[in-house]
């Protein structure tokens, strides 16, 4: 990583057990509570820094005040507003699989920070990609049913 740069941010995904097949078979132990996925991201901050700058939180497994709780700890990123996340909401995340930009920068305000929308390589966005993006509502459930 010194020599590259090639790790872009770090994303620690706590383990969401409630509906996850080796959870209810017993062959695992629950997945982190909060306060631990919050140590985890705010250890990872001092153990990484300056070598990998941005840790990212996933909003799907931690929800609006985990993320919150999170960005205190920490965090820099939020990752995307996504679309249809079907990943975690099949192994129990009770989060929501959509986030409207919008939402997410109320997210981001309410904890204090300023929003900034990324490329993938943390440079700003081109202003006009985060006006787009601001002007695009989450899909309904009548939408996702015509689409699938």
């Amino acid at each position: 990583q010194m020599e590259t740069g090639g790790f872009t941010e770090f994303v620690p995904l706590p383990f969401v057990h409630m509906e996850a097949p080796i959870y209810l078979k017993g062959r695992s132990r629950k997945g982190p509570t909060l306060r631990e996925t919050i140590l985890m991201h705010a250890v990872a901050r001092l153990a990484l820094h300056p070598h990998i700058t941005n840790i990212q939180a996933s909003w799907v497994k931690l929800g609006p005040e985990g993320v919150k709780l999170a960005l205190a700890a920490g965090v820099n990123d939020l990752g995307g507003t996504l679309m249809d996340e079907t990943i975690s909401r099949s192994a129990g995340a009770s989060h929501g699989q959509e986030m409207t930009p919008r939402s997410m920068e109320m997210i981001i305000r309410s904890a204090g920070r300023a929003p900034r929308m990324r490329t993938t390589l943390y440079d700003d966005a081109p202003a006009l990609h985060g006006e787009r993006a601001r002007n695009v509502n989450a899909p309904t459930a009548l939408q996702m049913a015509a689409q699938g």
